[in-house]
């Protein structure tokens, strides 16, 4: 199934006011609670702007209560990508909440210790996270305990230029859906230049998942980490399989000719980014891509389906990339930073960033409130279907993940610019290392 997007652009509402939030309905919980706290957001950019807009509704909503959020916008993760988290933790002055856009190293800062158990606070502020999509509660329970909270989640899908398949001599009204199709297409767009670079590549499978290691394999059906036994599996057949297939876009297209026209290509949110610019035919990433190009590409033709897969791996599917709340140990007021993020979670407060990014709620409930739903967008139908497939999840999440994708990234490079040959051997040295790592965790 596939979304046209020709004409398409997201609906970019003005944040909300706490007028505006109690006028839907949205009032300040009733408690005895008071106080203020801290909290440390990850977010730049717009996604900074938007941020503040809700921590200055809630304080607007509960000012009459003697609550107030003071936040912080601290670089790299709110701290837990650099170690400044964990130093203000160490050091007695650590925040009482954060949100974190890197949900795997969160998951090991849960998995090691370095946040508080949520569950009695969630049920203080009588927040219940049972209704959340599956592949969400990966992130949130840690040994059957509640750490991580995700504010919201984001699809995965195959942004392609249907103007640039037509020219190939393709048919977009129907996108791959197999992986054998997907190379079908990419040949087909590719151009090659007389001097053997090239003007323009059908798809360079990792262009925008350079620092996600195991979306890729999620969708060759590949289960990196068991968390009942505890052990990883880095060496399936569905793993060296992922791998030997970035390995053959390497081979087929040259590893240097690649390393030198990525080098030159802009970042997601740049209008030089190699989709934006027709410099690709197709990229895999997610439903926030939607939004950069609507910012800086408003007229670039787009169309998204499903991440075709091979035989046997998870069609129709996709991993959660969320950003998550957490509450460090030693914080000093959980029961108010509970509150913010039962206040964050609502629709209301949500919509502009629904509206905006196109990411989506963490129940399917919550669909029906938002109001991309109600105006019958097609982008976010397909993102709802998508949403609801039980194959969905968090891949690898465990006590040593953000050390393990880091090396896992850089392994994947070695596959694909020719450093790496023995693919199964090279899984195997690093499925000891960090298996030994987990076993001394226990």
């Amino acid at each position: 199934r596939l979304i046209s997007m020709a004409s398409a652009t997201a609906v970019v509402r003005s944040p909300m006011s706490a007028e505006e939030l109690k006028s839907m309905g949205l009032e300040a919980e009733d408690t005895d609670l008071t106080g203020e706290f801290t909290y440390w957001s990850a977010f730049t950019g717009d996604s900074q702007v938007w941020d503040q807009s809700r921590v200055d509704a809630f304080n607007e909503l509960y000012k009459d209560k003697g609550i107030k959020c003071n936040v912080q916008f601290v670089p790299d993760g709110a701290g837990i990508n650099n170690g400044k988290l964990l130093s203000a933790i160490a050091g007695g002055q650590a925040p009482d909440l954060v949100i974190c856009d890197n949900a795997t190293a969160a998951y090991s800062y849960a998995a090691n210790g370095s946040f508080e158990m949520l569950e009695p606070y969630l049920e203080q502020v009588n927040l219940n996270v049972d209704n959340f999509f599956d592949g969400c509660k990966d992130v949130i329970y840690y040994k059957d305990e509640p750490y991580l909270i995700p504010q919201d989640t984001n699809v995965m899908l195959l942004y392609y230029n249907p103007d640039i398949a037509k020219e190939a001599g393709l048919d977009p009204e129907n996108p791959p859906k197999t992986l054998d199709e997907l190379d079908q297409w990419a040949e087909a767009m590719t151009i090659q230049n007389d001097d053997g670079s090239y003007a323009r590549f059908g798809l360079i499978p990792w262009l925008d998942l350079k620092d996600d290691a195991f979306t890729l394999p999620f969708f060759f059906g590949a289960d990196v980490y068991d968390a009942d036994t505890n052990k990883l599996n880095l060496t399936s057949p569905q793993m060296v399989s992922c791998m030997e297939w970035l390995q053959s876009y390497g081979e087929k297209y040259d590893p240097e000719r690649i390393s030198s026209f990525t080098s030159g290509l802009g970042g997601m949110f740049s209008p030089d980014h190699a989709f934006m610019t027709g410099k690709v035919g197709m990229t895999i990433t997610g439903n926030w891509f939607s939004n950069a190009l609507r910012v800086y590409a408003p007229d670039v033709n787009y169309e998204v389906c499903a991440v075709p897969v091979p035989e046997g791996g998870r069609a129709d599917s996709t991993t959660f990339q969320t950003n998550v709340f957490a509450v460090p140990k030693g914080s000093q007021n959980p029961e108010l930073a509970a509150l913010f993020i039962k206040f964050c979670m609502s629709g209301a407060v949500n919509e502009d960033n629904f509206a905006q990014w196109r990411s989506i709620p963490t129940s399917d409930a919550e669909f029906d409130n938002v109001s991309l739903t109600k105006d019958g967008d097609e982008m976010y139908k397909l993102e709802r279907e998508l949403a609801n497939s039980p194959e969905n999840g968090i891949p690898a999440l465990c006590s040593c993940s953000a050390e393990l994708a880091k090396a896992f990234v850089t392994f994947r490079e070695g596959v694909i610019y020719g450093n790496i040959t023995d693919i199964q051997g090279e899984l195997q040295k690093l499925q000891d290392k960090y298996q030994t790592e987990l076993d001394n965790a226990e």
